[in-house]
């Protein structure tokens, strides 16, 4: 694994770990910083594989045109697209007032955000991990 790839698993870890972290805290201030960690994570985590796959990396936070710019080296991840879809809706609204994430949104991401975990790391050759 290349060092930058190395270097965008560590930061997506951390993301999902702080996920995961407020996510167990059941506070409902902090479901919409757990989704925005959700999102992050994921988009590191795509970042990570374009690294590793020597494709540029935009500075973009669109789960959705990164994974167009991935489906080259992994074209099965199209199935992805729904899910990711979804994701990109809390890089930066959720941020902002006027958008709140529900009980509902919140699982269905959690939920996404495994499936998509998994397979990335399945393409890094990273090992499972609960």
């Amino acid at each position: 694994m290349r060092t930058i790839t190395r270097e965008w698993v560590v930061r997506a870890e951390a993301d999902f770990n702080a996920a995961m972290l407020l996510r167990r805290s059941r506070k409902k201030h902090s479901r919409d910083v757990v989704c925005f960690h959700f999102q992050q994570w994921i988009e590191k985590y795509l970042k990570a594989r374009l690294a590793e796959a020597g494709l540029p990396i935009a500075k973009i936070h669109d789960l959705e045109r990164l994974l167009d710019l991935i489906l080259p080296a992994e074209p099965s991840w199209e199935l992805l697209r729904p899910w990711l879809a979804e994701a990109s809706d809390f890089a930066v609204d959720i941020r902002y007032p006027g958008r709140s994430s529900t009980p509902e949104e919140a699982r269905a991401l959690q939920r996404a955000t495994m499936h998509v975990r998994a397979t990335v790391r399945l393409s890094l050759g990273i090992k499972a991990k609960p």
